[in-house]
């Protein structure tokens, strides 16, 4: 249950998706040149086997011994929001080649081409679009700060009102934010065009326009002794290239995680959400209280079973604007109860 907004669908205990990810790799050396190859087939909800990442990477050259030499079809996700499942700097997931970890002046530089081709989904013949992303971290600001500046540039033939697009991320990343244990990330992001906000492509598949977006968002994580969370208060905008209004979503929420034992922990999550621009203001508000059996007390410990119970509720513009789906028959609240394992490795 979500408004529609990139950040606006809190997940736990409101998420229907089943789906395996198995990354394989390989690693050698030669001569003290590293490399590796990369493989990562996926299978989500009722989908065919697709596949995810594929390629190779080289390193230790002694022309610049820290740099990673890549090509194939990779994911570079830069960093996200565990609660909304949303990376907010992330370019890769297209065919391409690049560079990683170049060394500038105490910084790290990244660069990658991309074509508009996926080894699953290959644009039509009439269509095509490239893009250029370049990304500059580790910049020092601060005690414990630390700056991080996506570029993204667009082009191609046989899109729809213009071929070209181009963003600008900026996150700055703190430890020990007001009080020791807790980190702090915010964002500061714009696109237009093919670009999407967070580095990648924006509609090209010759149907569809691209978009101006803009983005601020702050996140929080702490943990402290048994008690630990993230919370996030983010404000987007959006408008088609094409005219008409603009979007403009609103999302706040937190999720906290207190451990009675090393391995049980309770959890609790709130939002509320708003959309506004398309036809009267929607609203959706969601309390998820859940118990859960972990491996260890932090918040990141997985894997986690949990039964959760979930109430939603949502004023009657959310309804009709999502009568498709929880908003069917005019409902405008909902009841979840269910279990879900979530595992990393």
């Amino acid at each position: 249950m979500a408004l529609g907004g990139d950040l606006q669908k809190f997940r736990l205990g409101n998420e229907g998706d089943n789906g395996i990810e198995i990354n394989l790799a390989r690693s050698f050396e030669t001569n003290g040149v590293k490399w590796k190859v990369d493989y990562m087939p996926a299978k989500w909800n009722s989908g065919k086997i697709g596949t995810e990442q594929a390629y190779v990477e080289m390193s230790g050259f002694s022309f610049l011994p820290e740099a990673k030499f890549w090509a194939g079809q990779r994911r570079l996700r830069i960093q996200d929001v565990h609660i909304v499942d949303n990376f907010l700097m992330n370019y890769g997931d297209y065919q391409g080649a690049g560079v990683t970890d170049i060394p500038v002046g105490g910084m790290k530089l990244g660069l990658g081409v991309f074509t508009g081709d996926k080894f699953d989904n290959s644009l039509p013949d009439n269509v095509k679009a490239h893009r250029i992303n370049a990304d500059l971290s580790d910049i020092h600001t601060n005690p414990g700060g630390k700056l991080r500046v996506l570029l993204t540039a667009v082009g191609g033939s046989g899109q729809v009102h213009g071929d070209s697009g181009s963003g600008i991320s900026v996150s700055h990343n703190q430890a020990d934010f007001l009080v020791k244990g807790m980190s702090n990330a915010l964002f500061l992001q714009a696109s237009r065009g093919h670009a999407r906000i967070d580095g990648e492509f924006e509609s090209i598949d010759g149907l569809s326009a691209g978009k101006r977006a803009t983005r601020i968002a702050d996140s929080i994580t702490w943990q402290s002794g048994p008690f630990g969370g993230q919370a996030l208060i983010a404000y987007q905008t959006q408008r088609s290239d094409l005219g008409g209004p603009t979007t403009k979503d609103f999302s706040l929420g937190a999720r906290g995680s207190y451990a009675f034992t090393k391995h049980f922990k309770g959890l609790a999550e709130v939002s509320t959400t708003t959309r506004k621009g398309a036809g009267p203001d929607q609203r959706l508000s969601k309390l998820t209280l859940a118990g859960a059996l972990a491996l260890s007390e932090d918040f990141w410990s997985r894997p986690e079973l949990r039964l959760y119970v979930t109430k939603a509720n949502w004023n009657q513009a959310a309804a009709v604007a999502n009568a498709g789906s929880f908003g069917i028959n005019g409902k405008t609240s909902r009841t979840l109860v269910g279990v879900q394992y979530e595992v990393w490795w």
